[in-house]
């Protein structure tokens, strides 16, 4: 909040910077689109900014609006401009500025998060690490414990990033990108036990070559393996390996200058700072990236990751509890899709974006908007096999079933996750989320021997 000048308003009237904005705007003719001119902002995130949905609280933000509007930053809850630092040899002498201020990190019940959910850790081994190390998954058709494929491939991943183990002889550098389709295959059709070989496998390769600082393809290749682990570290609940993961593949998008991975870092940035309870950051991330010109320049793939960002913001405000703002968003999100043909587009960076890909994001955002009805009505427009990968589709049944626990619909809840455990046996069993939902079922009413069993399958069980 902030107190403008007495001759603008009413004495001890308060009025918020997206109002400011809107007043001021409108006061000297400016229209939308003219603002955004001015401010290098499209029309739509101006009108996003004027009316609270995304939230005006970054300094550079509100000094840029005060400037184009010419407004003294004072308006804005500003101080004046610093005068210009004195130049000695060189270098500017005066005052930094200080560190953005961040919400702490909150601890809380266990949420679902675009279908995966926060649970404390059951079973943490103590000699995990020393297990990762032995031949388990030596192939990627041996069998492991699905309950701890998750934690086994977290402590993969973790050793890989921090350069533990034994180091092996790095592949030919040929055959890094087929590598890597086949970790995003495994990904994809969540075969968990081949991905805990591959992906560390890959990211530990791409060190290995990447030494010249001018190799952009190789850097280019580990900044997606490194965006490819942070969707599973998100997945499997591990946010600081996540922040790790997601920082990493900016510093090597940064360097190849690849537009689309950066702008999918983004959108996993969004997605940890959500998880930690930061929603105005979140909001402003998601939304900034959305808007960035280079993406308006690069055709269809800059198109489906706009969409995706912008989906990440409508289910942040779902999140927020802002059911309008949520389906305003997820319908500007259906109409970047429609845009693209009903084609599934960009696979190896969100999961891929289509018609159907937004339809899905419904599912799980009008659940955490407050509605289970309207999340029901969106799963029953969607064709599980018309969905892009078995992840997808496993997604979907995990977000219909909780939709049915929330409408208090036990058997179908149970029906819904035993079908999601046959679509994907290794994610239903190892995904923190699906555990999360069995514990709660077992211990809130009648049990089945077919819950029973899913619950020992899955390890919320001994």
């Amino acid at each position: 909040m902030m107190r403008p000048t007495d001759h603008e308003h009413p004495r001890g009237a308060e009025v918020k910077p997206g109002e400011l904005v809107r007043q001021t705007r409108q006061a000297k003719g400016l229209t939308l689109a003219e603002l955004g001119k001015l401010t290098g902002y499209s029309g739509a995130q101006v009108s996003r900014f004027e009316r609270g949905i995304s939230p005006m609280t970054d300094v550079d933000v509100l000094r840029c609006f005060a400037d184009a509007l010419e407004l003294p930053h004072q308006a804005f809850g500003l101080a004046p401009p610093a005068p210009r630092p004195e130049i000695r040899h060189g270098q500017p002498i005066g005052a930094t500025s200080v560190f953005p201020r961040l919400p702490a990190p909150r601890v809380g019940t266990p949420r679902w998060e675009d279908g995966e959910e926060p649970v404390r850790r059951r079973k943490l081994l103590a000699g995990l690490a020393a297990t990762a190390a032995t031949p388990l998954l030596a192939s990627a058709t041996a069998q492991a414990d699905e309950a701890l494929l998750g934690e086994l491939l977290v402590a993969r991943l973790r050793d890989a990033m921090l350069g533990l183990g034994t180091p092996t002889p790095p592949p030919p550098p040929e055959t890094l990108a087929t590598d890597f389709a086949r970790a995003l295959a495994d990904f994809d059709a969540c075969r968990y036990a081949s991905l805990a070989v591959r992906l560390p496998r890959l990211i530990r390769a791409g060190h290995a070559l990447s030494g010249d600082r001018d190799d952009t393809t190789h850097h280019a290749l580990l900044a997606k393996s490194y965006l490819l682990a942070t969707r599973m570290l998100v997945k499997m609940d591990e946010q600081q390996l996540g922040w790790m993961a997601a920082d990493r593949a900016r510093q090597l998008a940064e360097a190849a200058s690849d537009i689309l991975a950066l702008a999918e870092f983004a959108r996993q940035t969004a997605v940890l700072a959500r998880k930690a309870g930061w929603h105005d950051q979140a909001l402003t991330i998601a939304l900034c990236a959305a808007d960035h010109p280079d993406l308006r320049g690069i055709g269809r793939a800059g198109t489906a990751v706009r969409g995706l960002l912008v989906q990440s913001a409508a289910y942040t405000l779902a999140r927020r509890g802002d059911r309008d703002g949520m389906r305003e968003l997820t319908d500007e999100a259906a109409a970047l899709a429609k845009e693209l043909g009903g084609a599934t587009v960009l696979r190896d960076h969100g999961g891929g974006f289509s018609p159907l890909t937004v339809q899905l994001h419904r599912i799980s955002a009008e659940n955490h908007a407050g509605d289970p009805r309207a999340a029901l009505d969106a799963a029953r427009t969607i064709s599980l096999k018309a969905l892009p990968s078995v992840e997808r589709r496993s997604r979907a049944l995990g977000d219909i079933a909780v939709t049915y626990d929330r409408l208090g619909r036990r058997s179908d809840c149970v029906r819904t996750l035993l079908a999601a455990e046959r679509c994907a046996p290794q994610e239903t069993h190892a995904r923190p989320a699906t555990k999360a939902l069995i514990s709660s079922l077992l211990v809130s009413g009648p049990t089945s021997t077919e819950l029973r069993g899913l619950a020992e399958r899955s390890g919320v069980l001994a």
